[in-house]
């Protein structure tokens, strides 16, 4: 008998449910529960309660905190593959008179406008948001610390400055156009800015004894755009798939690639942790599994939404407490289970349906320098280079479209491959960026810059 290939296998699911019931335990949270996806779709539900016969099910609201920072950067990037704005364009250019200075879109998606951590005053998070009811009462006096662009410095702020973005330019409440725009094209039903029923009580747990106390559930007013939302776990398993395939009403694969794409200068500490962060998305490296998503914490609950898009699996795991699990590296495990025990399955290998002989003709080994390189055609009609063993500098090339390739990753992003031919229509060498690669070390035959030795290769005599 065996067990289809969307299904888990028993003993994954009894080790996903091992590793949160360990959580739960030993973080002595109230309730937890998580979900896993595979394959775009969600396989595997669990939870754990301190409440006999009462463990939450996938429609159960928690809050997600700052997990509601994507969404908000959802909506920012519908708006720039729209043309409405350019992530590269100062705020002000939209928001005149926000106080947040000379930021840019960009750098507000990606915590590096300077911003402060905080809004001034009261915990924003235990107060109500009618004590902010305008910017500048979330930006306060000095609403930025650091110089723009220079560094990543995670800011509250910056975020309830991206949901105002997104009120000046539709012209409606961020609450309303995030209902509009992402939660019903994506069947997020059970996602919403207020709670409802069934919902998950926030409680703070006494660190030196077992025992709780209930924590209040205020309304963010201006700051919800950075922390406001509720969510289920089945509701933010189908946000994980779509952050990994993208939907053409909300968004496209290629833009939420982009997204997760680092945006950030990495601080000694960033480093370190292996960690960075892109547009509205936290990237990291996780014994070498890179990973991405976003945590969330507010008084009462905590969350965590986490993919390995090379694995196509991703985890959610939602608290209901203010300390306690670590949910962000359960959800990693819950990603590492998977991924370790059930490998993704590759595609069949199938050739191209057509090439280029004028393509094919470059594909094998260049030497640049000496050192010997291999450029390949690969299953989408792209190019790619790198070198034949160890490490070095590596990109993939797309065609132009007049012979010519643009370089997407790595030390040649962005660069110009071409194939420099010779009167009789043969190849010479390949310039990338004013590199030369050859087919022979140092090609005699070829323009090589500052020429060949006229005698070649020699020995010590």
């Amino acid at each position: 008998m065996t067990t289809p290939l969307e299904e888990l296998l028993p003993g994954t699911r009894r080790a996903l449910l091992h590793r949160i019931a360990v959580a739960q335990s030993e973080g002595r949270a109230p309730s937890l529960v998580a979900a896993v996806v595979r394959d775009g779709r969600a396989v595997w539900h669990g939870a754990r309660t301190c409440v006999d016969g009462h463990a939450p099910d996938e429609n159960v609201q928690y809050r997600i905190g700052s997990i509601t920072k994507t969404f908000t950067a959802v909506l920012v990037l519908r708006l720039r593959d729209e043309g409405a704005l350019d992530l590269e364009d100062p705020l002000e250019k939209h928001l005149p008179g926000s106080g947040a200075g000379e930021a840019t879109i960009a750098q507000l998606l990606a915590h590096t406008a300077g911003l402060a951590a905080e809004s001034p005053g009261p915990w924003w998070e235990r107060t109500p948001g009618s004590l902010r009811p305008d910017l500048s009462d979330v930006l306060g006096d000095r609403p930025a610390l650091h110089p723009p662009g220079r560094r990543f410095h995670y800011s509250n702020p910056g975020y309830s400055v991206l949901g105002a973005l997104v009120e000046e330019l539709r012209g409606a409440p961020w609450e309303e156009v995030l209902r509009r725009e992402v939660l019903e094209p994506l069947s997020l039903d059970r996602t919403s800015a207020r709670p409802v029923a069934p919902q998950a009580g926030g409680w703070a747990v006494h660190p030196w004894a077992d025992v709780m106390l209930p924590e209040p559930a205020e309304d963010f007013g201006r700051m919800a755009s950075a922390g406001q939302l509720w969510s289920t776990s089945g509701d933010l398993a189908r946000f994980a798939a779509f952050l990994v395939r993208g939907d053409d009403r909300v968004l496209s694969a290629e833009t939420l690639k982009e997204m997760r794409m680092p945006a950030a200068p990495a601080e000694l500490t960033d480093l370190v942790d292996g960690g960075t962060y892109g547009l509205g998305m936290r990237i990291e490296n996780l014994g070498g599994r890179v990973l991405v998503g976003h945590s969330g914490s507010v008084p009462g609950f905590l969350a965590g939404l986490t993919i390995s898009v090379a694995d196509d699996v991703a985890a959610v795991v939602l608290a209901n407490c203010t300390s306690g699990p670590m949910v962000t590296q359960v959800a990693a495990d819950l990603v590492r289970i998977v991924a370790e025990a059930e490998p993704r399955i590759p595609e069949p290998w199938r050739p191209l349906r057509d090439v280029d002989r004028a393509v094919l003709e470059l594909a094998g080994q260049w030497y640049w320098g000496t050192s010997p390189f291999a450029l390949r055609v690969t299953a989408d009609g792209d190019l790619s280079l790198g070198p034949l063993s160890g490490g070095g500098r590596r990109s993939r090339f797309r065609a132009n479209g007049d012979g010519t390739w643009t370089g997407l990753e790595g030390y040649f992003a962005g660069e110009t491959l071409r194939a420099v031919r010779r009167p009789d229509g043969n190849v010479d060498h390949l310039d990338l960026g004013s590199f030369v690669f050859t087919r022979q070390p140092y090609d005699e035959r070829a323009e090589v810059p500052g020429g060949v030795d006229a005698q070649g290769w020699r020995g010590i005599g």
